[in-house]
């Protein structure tokens, strides 16, 4: 059994992690660590988990927390992650972080969109961006991976054979992404009031949304040039999910049934991602609770555009449940380990 640190355990993402974490054949929750709610027990702060673990919370120093574990994930707000991570690799623990703090090569790029002046650029230079489904091997032999965020995640699998296959007119890459309102995380905000997102759809972020520059970054690597898109997020009234509808043109003479065996052929071995039949296009619900992604896509003829549509639940397969798939390929378990269930539909 490995032991498991949590720090940030009861934020959406941090009580994601202990629902899978909790029912994980090789995982023993060594400590999960919350301000908020220190000296409760995980299933007093979400009834849910009732029956799975009896864990406490405890407001914990991170050194005391890494000194119970052998990896942590860091499930906390952009500007903290770095200090425990670099106490983590002092003391050998292996780090899963899922906020921003790591996911740039560039740490310029980091302090341009969030506004922080970032610790420790190296370490987040050499971080392994934790997409298994294009950084598989890295990953396997990393000893901290930054997590990639949600609407990235449903975005770069959207768009990623396209950007390798050479197909795109790099310049023309629209993504339309709509979330669920957990995407926020857990903290009281206006926007995320009932009264407020209920019967409501809106854009945010609009021009500026910090996951820009994260998903330009990963699709450069995969188009080998420098690529900008245009992307746009809005907000709505449901829990969870994302779906991503993407719009690219295509260079002379690529057709449909191209695409579609080149999107089968780049994801055989992933288990996660399917490609839907033809005539049948994402829904949020059929990922809902599952660390799935669908995707399915058409050629415009009129317009030689394809159109790609991709779901995720942003708290699984864009959070918390790829954190795991990273975890079981740092460890040389089945990648599938511990994430083996379907949507929840209806």
């Amino acid at each position: 059994m490995v032991k498991v640190a949590v720090i940030g355990a009861t934020g959406y993402t941090g009580a994601e992690l202990v629902r899978l974490l909790a029912r994980h054949p090789h995982v023993e929750l060594a400590a999960l660590t919350s301000h908020s709610f220190a000296g409760q027990n995980m299933d007093r702060v979400y009834p849910s988990l009732r029956g799975f673990t009896r864990a406490a919370c405890e407001d914990l120093d991170p050194v005391e927390a890494l000194s119970r574990a052998e990896v942590v994930f860091l499930a906390l707000p952009h500007g903290h992650a770095v200090v425990v991570a670099e106490e983590a690799e002092k003391r050998g623990v292996r780090v899963i972080d899922l906020g921003a703090d790591l996911r740039f090569r560039d740490a310029r790029v980091y302090e341009e969109w969030y506004g922080l002046k970032h610790p420790n650029p190296a370490l987040s230079a050499r971080a392994v961006y934790g997409l298994p489904e294009i950084y598989g091997r890295e990953i396997a032999g990393a000893r901290v991976v930054a997590n990639p965020g949600c609407y990235p995640t449903s975005a770069i699998l959207a768009l990623a054979p396209l950007l390798k296959s050479g197909y795109a007119e790099i310049g023309s890459i629209i993504i339309d992404a709509k979330s669920g309102v957990s995407g926020a995380g857990r903290k009281a905000q206006l926007t995320s009031l009932f009264v407020e997102c209920n019967e409501n759809v809106h854009p945010y972020g609009v021009a500026a949304h910090r996951h820009t520059p994260e998903i330009e970054q990963e699709l450069s690597r995969l188009a080998g040039e420098a690529v900008r898109i245009s992307f746009t997020p809005h907000l709505l009234p449901m829990s969870r999910g994302i779906l991503c509808t993407v719009y690219v043109n295509l260079k002379e003479g690529v057709e449909e049934e191209e695409l579609r065996r080149l999107y089968e052929e780049f994801y055989r071995e992933a288990p996660f991602v399917h490609l839907l039949p033809r005539d049948q296009w994402p829904h949020t619900r059929w990922v809902y609770g599952s660390n799935l992604c669908h995707l399915n896509l058409k050629v415009d003829r009129r317009t030689r555009r394809v159109i790609i549509a991709s779901a995720i639940d942003n708290l699984t397969k864009g959070a918390s449940g790829q954190a795991v798939q990273n975890l079981n390929l740092m460890f040389g378990w089945p990648e599938t380990t511990g994430l083996e269930h379907p949507g929840l539909c209806p």
